[in-house]
């Protein structure tokens, strides 16, 4: 006999999710000789962080994968701590009802349910975005003022939404005649709004955008991107 891998049974499309996250966490973290269904309750952060990659990379089917800035952000979101550094969350473990039972603060789904929403986002929409790197994606509105804040106006960036499941939002500097900066976060784009009109051809639409941070003129980072049709209609 020979153990399968692990599969749930579901009745219904509302819960994929959640069965995705069990199936994920049964296959990355359970012991070959283990007696059926025992997982453990709590894994480290760096085996987490490693499983995150290796699911992001396959799913998007990018070789492009999560970069330690990355980690940090998700280690922010996952523990709800802004205080602790990078070194802290490396010594840290992460239980199943932080990736997938606990609603995330001032929010109404789960740390997966978040990932998860960024993942098919980023593999119907987003993926040669992300393989060019030029979607920081995994990041804090908070850290974004502070990269932002001393650019120059209509220096912008992108970043997955933190108040939607599958949306990527466009942060700007705005600076006004005093030398005030101000950053904006645009609206989010979910998959159906991407499939409509393409992310590059939104951001050529917007004129206030100039340059992807910290300082590529957006026509050179995102102009293999625009429609054709469109680059021709100028």
């Amino acid at each position: 006999q020979v153990l399968s891998l692990p599969i749930v049974v579901i009745v219904h499309g509302n819960q994929d999710n959640n069965a995705k996250a069990t199936v994920l966490w049964d296959n990355a973290f359970s012991e070959i000789d283990r007696v059926p269904f025992v997982v453990a309750e709590r894994v480290p952060w760096e085996k987490m962080c490693d499983t995150l990659n290796l699911k992001f990379m396959a799913e998007v089917q990018t070789t492009k994968g999560l970069l330690k800035e990355h980690y940090f952000f998700l280690a922010q979101k996952i523990f709800n701590d802004h205080s602790a550094s990078l070194e802290d969350f490396q010594s840290r473990s992460v239980s199943w009802a932080q990736f997938n039972k606990e609603i995330l603060p001032g929010r109404g789904f789960t740390f997966w349910q978040w990932f998860d929403g960024v993942l098919d986002l980023t593999k119907r929409c987003l993926k040669s975005y992300w393989s060019d790197r030029l979607i920081i994606g995994f990041i804090s509105k908070q850290y974004v003022c502070k990269l932002l804040s001393t650019e120059p106006d209509g220096t912008f960036l992108l970043r997955f939404s933190d108040s939607e499941i599958g949306g990527v939002t466009i942060a700007h500097v705005i600076r006004g005649k005093d030398g005030s900066s101000q950053v904006e976060n645009i609206q989010p784009f979910s998959a159906k709004d991407l499939s409509i009109r393409s992310l590059g051809d939104r951001i050529r639409d917007l004129g206030q955008l100039r340059n992807l941070y910290p300082n590529t003129p957006k026509d050179h980072a995102f102009g293999s991107h625009y429609n054709s049709e469109w680059v021709g209609a100028e």
